[in-house]
């Protein structure tokens, strides 16, 4: 139990993050200095070391708990629900006195002050969620919908699409259809919600009764759009429900959420919201400025509608602040700082998809093939910047942070040519921490007589004698590539070679991957990674 000054109205906050220790910690003082609470969920992805580092910074805070287990998070899944209720639970049981439970993530900042806050909720005796009925309304814009609910998904669109597709079409070629909870009428909305207290109690009792409920949403698609909306629906009359988030959240023309820089505060401070999402890493004076806020007495705010035309306004005039700006995919468009990306270049392409393969089983680390050098490379959506080689290579920062963005995550693969210099070095010049992989392959005769003709430099009808011709300048050409690379000097670059032993190369790929060297020898564990 937990000794609580204070006012009538107080907010208990569950804060889902995967990252930034530092910001975390930053997040929970901020929100606790002001009298109120924080449930603190930090992925189990992420490294042991990074949440021990929270708990020590926060042990001494009554006003801080945290969740029982930490569950390993992915984009889409039930694990999202579940680490919800895991944060849920502990705010529950150790925040008595929390009259509203208010759902975070790591890029929400308050664009209110804590009096403000408390001020909104005490008027009204509603709960705030997003809560469309899910057939009949437009809330679902691209993608599966129905869908969602009548097959069961075991597996992940975004790092196993393959798997995902095939065993949706073979649940439908065997008449796998089944049927929602027959009770329950399907609601979908934004997962950022700020529940009351009576409506928490009133959910975790129905869950704990109804397993089937449970079951059903553990193997439907993206269910932290449906799962709460669906269950405060069924319980709370609609009267006492606002449809809407507090959590002022914006998507942009490409699909992406948008992301604010600091020339967005005085605009977000106008919108009739509470807090916003998602600020960027790179936005410091902003987040100073939200920061200071929270604390702030005494403040009035005159707010509007009017957030997205000023967005565009904004955003359309750059980040430099002056008229007719380029756009941001049409500057250096940083990746950001406190990423990494991750490059691997061979020349025997098949060869590096083979190990990327098994990095995305091994670590679940999202990994891109030749994105800028293959066409047919398999990309997830991004409004049309990911169609065409040409588009991908001039907006190479962009799509790249896009990615970032799109699988929220910090580590990103990417595999590139030997011979695509240039864009390795430009991505070596931005912000993020950028690593190369070179894998040194042997080149036999008859694999470069093959790359001749992938290339376009022989044919099926090119004489053996003018074969003979270009095979020492294509092996030279391969051997320069190599030594090009080495002679640039960047840093944190690693080797794999298939003339070594695989423990001798299981060394450089720990590094390289920043993983357990037993993770690597598994990586490299295959007997043919090399083969042509």
């Amino acid at each position: 139990m937990r000794e609580w000054p204070g006012r009538m109205t107080r907010i208990a906050y569950l804060l889902l993050c995967h990252k930034d220790p530092e910001w975390v910690i930053a997040q929970a003082l901020r929100l606790t200095a002001a009298g109120d609470c924080i449930a603190i969920h930090f992925d189990a992805r992420a490294k042991a070391a990074d949440f021990d580092r929270i708990r020590l910074a926060l042990a001494g805070n009554p006003l801080v708990t945290f969740a029982r287990r930490r569950i390993r998070c992915g984009w889409g899944e039930w694990s999202l629900v579940a680490a919800t209720l895991e944060a849920l639970k502990a705010a529950e049981t150790d925040f008595p006195q929390a009259t509203h439970f208010y759902m975070l993530s790591g890029d929400c900042m308050p664009i209110k002050t804590a009096e403000h806050v408390r001020d909104f909720l005490e008027r009204e005796e509603v709960d705030y969620i997003e809560s469309f009925d899910f057939l009949t309304s437009d809330w679902i814009k691209t993608g599966i919908k129905q869908e969602r609910l009548i097959y069961r998904h075991w597996f992940n669109e975004r790092r196993q699409k393959a798997l995902f597709y095939h065993s949706m079409r073979l649940q439908r070629q065997l008449g796998l259809v089944r049927k929602v909870p027959q009770d329950l009428r399907i609601r979908i909305g934004s997962q950022w919600w700020c529940l009351r207290r009576q409506t928490v109690e009133a959910v975790l009792a129905f869950i704990a009764k109804r397993r089937d409920v449970l079951r059903f949403f553990r193997t439907t698609w993206i269910p932290d759009e449906t799962f709460f909306q669906t269950i405060v629906a069924h319980l709370v009359p609609e009267r006492e429900i606002r449809s809407r988030t507090l959590t002022y959240l914006m998507f942009t023309d490409y699909g992406m959420p948008a992301t604010f820089y600091d020339d967005h505060c005085e605009m977000l401070l106008a919108q009739e919201f509470l807090f916003a999402r998602k600020i960027s890493p790179d936005a410091l004076d902003l987040k100073e400025r939200l920061g200071a806020l929270y604390v702030e007495t005494g403040r009035s705010f005159q707010t509007s509608s009017e957030g997205r035309r000023q967005f565009e306004f904004l955003t359309g005039r750059g980040r430099l602040g002056r008229r007719f700006a380029p756009r941001f995919w049409e500057t250096e468009a940083s990746l950001g700082r406190g990423r990494t990306l991750m490059l691997v270049t061979c020349k025997k392409w098949h060869v590096a998809k083979r190990l990327l393969d098994r990095v995305r089983t091994a670590t679940g680390l999202p990994a891109v093939n030749y994105l800028f050098n293959e066409e047919a490379t398999p990309m997830p959506d991004l409004g049309g910047l990911q169609n065409g080689l040409e588009k991908r290579m001039r907006h190479r920062r962009a799509l790249v942070r896009m990615l970032f963005d799109y699988w929220e995550t910090d580590r990103l693969v990417l595999c590139v040519d030997p011979a695509s210099t240039d864009l390795i070095q430009d991505f070596y010049n931005d912000r993020a921490k950028v690593r190369l992989l070179e894998i040194d392959c042997a080149f036999s005769d008859a694999y470069l007589e093959g790359h001749a003709r992938r290339v376009g430099l022989a044919g099926p009808q090119t004489p053996a004698a003018a074969m003979a011709q270009l095979l020492p300048t294509i092996r030279y050409d391969v051997s320069f590539e190599s030594d090009r690379l080495r002679d640039m000097n960047l840093t944190g670059y690693h080797r794999l070679r298939e003339a070594a032993r695989p423990e001798d190369n299981a060394f450089p790929l720990s590094e390289f991957l920043d993983i357990p060297i037993e993770a690597a020898r598994d990586i490299l564990a295959t007997d043919h990674l090399f083969v042509d």
